[in-house]
């Protein structure tokens, strides 16, 4: 599992201007299986993505797709996160 910190590179007004092909690239790859959650951060400096994929190539092959990367409006970096602990309604995305 990865958290995929995601950093605006440009005004906002660029980024809204590419947000609903985001949002849409977004759509598919939780379609896919391959990110569990995403959001603004706050203040709106960029966003995080929960990305359950275990290869960081193929996660880098996926975020080179995004509209934000496309249009040279974000950054990204990865952290490899290993989930331990969890709530027992969540338990399935522990990596024990």
């Amino acid at each position: 599992m990865f958290i995929v910190s995601v950093t605006y590179t440009a005004d906002l007004s660029q980024i809204d201007a590419h947000l609903p092909a985001h949002i849409e690239f977004l759509k598919k790859h939780f379609d896919a299986g391959n990110f569990l959650l995403s959001g603004r951060k706050q203040p709106r400096t960029g966003g995080i993505i929960i990305a359950a994929m275990h290869n960081e190539q193929e996660l880098w092959s996926i975020l080179r797709q995004d509209p934000f990367h496309l249009r040279g409006v974000a950054e990204y970096a990865l952290t490899r996160f290993l989930p331990t602990m969890s709530r027992e309604d969540v338990a399935f995305l522990r990596e024990v």
